[in-house]
């Protein structure tokens, strides 16, 4: 088995994505009641439900990339992308349930 090498950053996105997920908890919750309901509705309710879910993770997406382009910004040029990709690991790990969050942020 090959072992990612770990990144300087790895700790410090571990503590933002700590206090994303307590101060977002309300949208995480509207995230998995939309889910539930998605996955609830009929033929006919389907793509109103997936609409709300879809707005919902959008908008914790709209608030992880503010996160990550907050301290992005404050690093110079090779460090940066070494923090973005650090950042987006650590949510595709955290958020695999959520797989649009982490296109949204590679966009």
């Amino acid at each position: 088995m090959i072992r990612r090498r770990r990144s300087r950053f790895d700790d410090l996105v571990a503590r933002q994505l700590e206090l994303f997920a307590a101060d977002e908890r309300a949208l995480l919750a509207e995230i998995a009641n939309a889910d539930a309901a998605w996955t609830r509705a009929g033929r006919d309710e389907a793509e109103e439900a997936y609409g709300d879910y879809q707005l919902a993770v959008d908008a914790a997406s709209d608030r992880l990339l503010e996160i990550r382009e907050a301290y992005a910004s404050t690093l110079d040029e090779p460090a940066d992308g070494e923090y973005r990709a650090a950042f987006s690991r650590a949510v595709g790990k955290r958020f695999r349930r959520l797989p649009t969050l982490l296109s949204d942020l590679d966009a």
